[in-house]
């Protein structure tokens, strides 16, 4: 068995591309802790950092206010998500010409949840984007946003094959995106199965592997389930025992998901899209272990 310090991680530290992902705070504490995420990890000069957003307006002002506050106060570049779900044609295009407006260039564009919940049957709304590539046209339409798209390495719950898979995200590359973020999974040899469907294709755009790093291996578990990622037993097995002892499983966790992403940079891949959960500390360790150094403290070394 290979040591972690075997892999790829004497890569130059410019040569790979990182983003992370944070979600809109709920409340004051909440806030507290995604702020100091964020200063934690900006160091570490990502390529952007994208905010999740919830259908129907739930958190659609929290996502704004959270994106007008990274362009005010740092040096991030942001994309905000957005999504097709009880949004009008007419509302969606004006919060893209808002996003605009504010500075914003990069959009996540996604069909978004059900109204129901995962796991019930998707209903397009009526006057709106009914697609995710419907949605990528009337926003390159808007603007030059660069956008990203999603993509789902075990297949999308709701796609019965392999043809439906690729074909939906070859009309989101045909409407105009830029790049694909996958869905979080655990095997890379299914990652590197999924890549090479999607060249086969003929599709192009950097296929960039979404990294959950295991804060709490139950509720991973829980989600996995509904939007169909699948556990393989090892990881399990490594989790075994854990669920009351935090300082281990922290550890385990840190030492799962640098694995992970050093095996992907050994298989050639050299982007990387962190959820963060809006927690840096496990992303901070994976990034450092790939040789992704805060820009002060390379300077300082040199």
């Amino acid at each position: 068995m290979k040591l972690v310090a075997d892999h790829g991680s004497d890569k130059p530290e410019n040569s790979l591309k990182i983003s992370f992902e944070f979600f809109p705070p709920k409340s004051e504490v909440m806030e507290s802790k995604l702020w100091a995420s964020v200063e934690r990890l900006a160091p570490l000069k990502p390529e952007f950092v994208s905010v999740t957003y919830g259908a129907g307006g739930s958190t659609r002002s929290r996502t704004h206010a959270t994106i007008e506050r990274i362009l005010s106060e740092t040096s991030l570049t942001p994309a905000s998500h957005l999504t097709c779900v009880d949004a009008t044609r007419a509302e969606l295009d004006g919060i893209a010409r808002d996003y605009w407006a504010m500075g914003v260039r990069h959009i996540v564009a996604l069909r978004g949840d059900p109204q129901d919940g995962i796991g019930t049957a998707y209903r397009p709304t009526e006057g709106g984007y009914a697609y995710a590539d419907d949605l990528v046209a009337g926003l390159k339409a808007q603007a030059p946003f660069e956008i990203s798209v999603s993509a789902y390495p075990e297949r999308h719950p709701e796609a019965g094959t392999w043809d439906v898979e690729i074909d939906t995200l070859k009309r989101k590359v045909d409407a105009g995106a830029d790049r694909a973020i996958t869905q979080f999974f655990f095997d890379n040899d299914l990652f590197e199965t999924y890549l090479e469907r999607v060249r086969a294709a003929g599709i192009s755009i950097p296929i960039v592997p979404g990294i959950l790093p295991v804060h709490n291996f139950s509720q991973v578990e829980s989600f996995a389930g509904r939007c169909g990622a699948s556990i393989p037993g090892w990881l399990r097995h490594r989790f075994a025992g854990l669920d009351e002892d935090n300082v281990t499983r922290q550890l385990v966790a840190a030492s799962v998901a640098a694995e992970q992403v050093l095996d992907l940079a050994d298989r050639g891949i050299d982007q990387f899209h962190f959820y963060t959960m809006n927690r840096a500390e496990l992303v901070f360790a994976i990034c450092h272990m790939l040789g992704r150094r805060p820009q002060s403290q390379g300077l300082a070394a040199a």
